[in-house]
């Protein structure tokens, strides 16, 4: 029964033939359309399409991360970014469907905008391979009035490319030049060896630009996107964001890098001499806190791009304002030496704290006679008056011995002299820092032919002869009779933080070596580095708003040249904050050049700041 009633209505409610015509006309149309659609892009539109398609490649955009900043103790900014613009040209695109006489007109247009010789260009494009899709860098640090030329002219040109990015600007850059470098343009060594960098990418080539690459430099954001044969921007696959470099704090103090700056001037100019430096250290913890080389230069010049007649000025220029002679400097380092021999001597009890010396004027060995500086002699001088006086005999003896005396000899000499951080790099952080000299006599023997002579081992035990030293281990050998007997790694970068403030990194003080030398002892050349303030050469010290201890030197170095000028010293003197070394190249005596120097900062620094 239901399958009857089933049945009916099967029969009751037939199809309806005429919807179903309409369907199938509806059905047919849109086949026709897709067909007719089919037919214009494969035949009419194919050869277009694949040849666009041909065309299209998956690009990648990189977005040039901000080089971390660079502040000092104080927090003041002396290093930021500011915008720049790179030219580059991508081989692949520029060769693709282009003869070369469009190819050499482009390029004679872009030299006409960015004020490059056309032949410097040319050399450069033509002779890359010309189906890579590496960038090749026309131009970097274009001015905003040459960028936006640029960018109107290469809008129909492909293959060429404004790309967006950072030039350095660095604040009161002559006083903190030698410090902080520069960067320039990464060069083909340079990205052998770094091949995660760009051709258009900076890269520190001195200084601490160089010595923290790695932290400045940021990550680079990415945008994948595909692009049409004529290079626009069809879609964007993915992108990323730049991350900023970290940011590094320094231990140099600003405002006494300024002061500095500023008297070693004075000095240059008042002695009509080429150069001066000087370095101060907190000899508690080997914090640099101050490092200048006068005369500096503008290191913008580099950021930007020097040119070669800038470039050849600053290598031709006789004060040598490129070269950081604190760290990289090999000088002879007179009597400023003469406390660690005296440290020395007593410590291997050639002498005691009670024993004197007679000094008559000098002393001969056969024919050969090695003065004293004051005519006549010191009288008899124990350790303390030989210091603060300065005296060449008691130190030539307890060097090298004389008559029933034995002295320390060249070995122990140079043993406790690398103690005290010569001979050896102390690790401070920034390039191509020197070793300096102390000479034995397998030395000479190799570097003169010659054996080694008592009158040797006397110039060395004054700081003369074949040793030299940089202004930089004299200033952390000073700091060790400073503290009490430690040598500290000398550091110029304090904190790295993160572009949010976070520390990444607080660097710690770090320790090379400690009592190696009795407290006692050093307590001995302290008193006579005091005395040397009160009574000796260093007497310009003495009204101070603190009590300072000091030394100066006074190196022969060239017969036909004036003496190099030092003066050391340290302040207060019985819980020293500062150790500060001054050296005038050819400025003669040390407390006639150096001392004032030291005296106008050091009084700056506990009183007038």
């Amino acid at each position: 029964m239901d399958s009857d009633n089933q049945e009916k209505q099967k029969i009751e409610f037939p199809f309806d033939s005429k919807r179903f015509l309409n369907l199938k006309k509806i059905i047919i149309l849109v086949f026709i359309l897709l067909a007719v659609q089919a037919g214009y892009l494969q035949i009419i539109k194919g050869k277009y399409y694949r040849k666009r398609a041909q065309g299209n490649y998956v690009k990648t955009d990189y977005l040039k991360a901000p080089r971390g900043i660079i502040y000092d103790k104080l927090g003041r900014q002396i290093v930021f970014n500011s915008p720049s613009f790179d030219l580059v040209l991508i081989p692949a695109d520029f060769f693709r469907n282009k003869n070369q006489q469009s190819q050499k007109s482009d390029l004679e247009k872009i030299s006409a905008i960015i004020g490059q010789p056309y032949e410097i260009i040319e050399n450069k494009i033509f002779s890359c391979d010309k189906n890579s899709y590496t960038p090749i860098l026309i131009s970097g640090s274009l001015e905003k009035e040459t960028a936006i030329a640029a960018k109107t002219l290469i809008k129909e040109m492909k293959g060429v490319e404004l790309v967006d990015g950072y030039i350095r600007n660095y604040i009161d850059s002559r006083q903190f030049a030698n410090i902080i470098g520069y960067t320039g343009k990464i060069n083909s060594e340079e990205l052998e060896q770094y091949p995660d960098y760009l051709i258009s990418d900076n890269f520190g080539k001195d200084g601490l630009e160089l010595f923290y690459e790695k932290e400045l430099r940021g990550k680079y954001g990415h945008r994948k996107i595909i692009v049409d044969s004529l290079g626009k921007t069809e879609r964007i696959l993915s992108q990323s964001k730049p991350s900023p470099g970290n940011n590094l704090v320094l231990n140099i103090d600003g405002e006494l890098q300024k002061k500095i700056y500023e008297e070693l001037g004075k000095m240059v100019e008042k002695l009509k001499i080429k150069r001066a430096q000087a370095i101060a250290i907190n000899p508690q913890n080997g914090a640099v806190i101050s490092l200048v080389n006068y005369p500096g230069y503008d290191n913008n010049l580099f950021a930007k791009g020097i040119s070669q007649s800038d470039y050849s000025n600053l290598l031709n220029d006789p004060a040598n304002p490129l070269f950081n002679g604190i760290v990289s400097g090999e000088y002879p380092p007179g009597s400023t030496f003469k406390p660690l021999v005296a440290a020395a001597a007593l410590e291997e009890k050639i002498i005691t704290s009670r024993t004197t010396i007679l000094s008559t004027g000098g002393i001969w060995v056969g024919k050969w006679f090695f003065p004293d500086w004051k005519m006549g002699g010191h009288g008899n001088v124990d350790v303390i008056k030989a210091i603060a006086q300065s005296v060449n005999t008691f130190f030539y003896i307890i060097g090298g011995g004389y008559n029933e005396m034995d002295g320390l000899g060249i070995d122990r000499i140079k043993k406790y002299a690398e103690l005290f951080g010569l001979g050896n790099k102390l690790g401070i952080d920034l390039p191509v820092e020197a070793t300096g000299l102390i000479p034995d006599n397998e030395w000479k023997e190799k570097e003169i032919g010659d054996r080694w002579y008592i009158g040797d081992t006397y110039h060395a035990s004054i700081g003369q002869g074949y040793i030299t030293a940089t202004p930089l281990q004299i200033a952390a050998a000073t700091a060790v009779i400073a503290n009490g007997g430690t040598l500290f790694k000398p550091q110029i970068v304090d904190k790295i933080k993160d572009s949010e403030g976070n520390i990444i990194r607080d660097i710690q003080p770090e320790v090379i070596r400690k009592n190696f030398i009795s407290r006692e002892n050093i307590d001995w050349v302290r008193k006579g580095m005091r005395e040397g303030v009160i009574s000796g050469s260093s007497r310009r010290l003495f009204d101070l708003p603190v009590e300072a201890a000091g030394k100066t030197g006074t190196a022969q170095f060239n017969k036909n040249k004036k003496p190099h000028a030092w003066s050391v010293s340290f302040a207060p003197y019985e819980n020293p904050k500062i150790v500060l070394v001054v050296l005038v190249e050819e400025g003669g005596e040390g407390h006639q050049a150096a001392v004032p120097v030291a005296k106008n900062v050091l009084e700056w620094y506990f009183r007038d700041r």
